[in-house]
């Protein structure tokens, strides 16, 4: 284990004194843990308080703040560890299965729920079929190399796509069977992103603690027709993510 843990970090003595205590214990934390392995445990909050002249109270404050931007990954009745780098996905019209394979990682999705309800008014103007109207929405599990990592949700209409419910009990990725099964090319989508917190369901399949910040993406794709395909929202662990885009200045402006 590095010698380093009771350093000071890297702030002048007199800035450290301007900040809360945990933030520092925080600081020096991270000083740590940088030199750490992903997986590697870290001190318990018993010996850390020792070496940090401070009490439980501040440190476990200081470790549950790194917990939650996902620096740290806190494991029920095993302790503390350092986490794994976040994985870096770039804002794009591609399928889960896809993005994962590009981090040579392993997908894999557990369908929760896959079954037919009634659109809303909402759901209706969003998917363009008649309020009432009959939609197929699938509940999905992601996970990568066997780690949760993402719930998902999609609504698509159920006339424009008949017998997908049974395709998709036999084939994973959504975008691969509309795409072989139904000739349907996806183009552009409208997506918004957002921070919620983990209600105790989401919570226990995504194996974080309740209150736990997720990123909510909802997404609205469009085919090349110009015709809705599905209006699909998904919850996102975001201690193991995070977003990425390329932004281009207008030549107007």
């Amino acid at each position: 284990m590095p010698s380093a843990l009771g350093d000071v970090a890297s702030a002048s003595p007199a800035a450290l004194l301007r900040l809360p205590k945990y933030y520092q214990v925080k600081k020096q934390l991270l000083d740590f843990t940088a030199a750490m392995s992903p997986g590697s445990p870290v001190p318990p909050e018993r010996e850390l308080a020792r070496l940090y002249g401070t009490s439980r109270t501040t440190v476990r404050q200081a470790l549950a703040e790194l917990v939650i931007e996902g620096r740290l990954l806190r494991m029920q009745g095993k302790g503390t560890f350092v986490a794994k780098p976040k994985v870096a996905q770039p804002l794009e019209l591609a399928s889960y299965t896809e993005g994962m394979r590009q981090h040579g990682l392993h997908p894999q999705t557990k369908i929760l729920d896959i079954g037919y309800v009634t659109a809303d008014e909402e759901l209706a103007e969003l998917l363009d079929v008649r309020p009432g109207g009959r939609l197929l929405r699938i509940h999905r599990l992601r996970l990568a190399d066997g780690e949760p990592m993402s719930i998902d949700t999609s609504h698509l209409p159920a006339r424009r796509f008949p017998g997908l419910r049974r395709q998709l009990e036999r084939h994973a990725s959504l975008y691969e069977t509309l795409r072989t099964g139904y000739g349907i090319q996806l183009a552009e989508a409208e997506e918004t992103i957002e921070t919620v917190l983990a209600d105790p369901h989401d919570a226990r399949l995504l194996d974080v603690d309740p209150g736990i910040p997720l990123l909510l993406l909802s997404r609205h794709a469009i085919d090349t027709t110009g015709e809705p395909v599905e209006w699909a929202q998904s919850w996102y662990r975001g201690d193991r993510y995070k977003f990425i885009t390329r932004l281009r200045r207008n030549p107007e402006f």
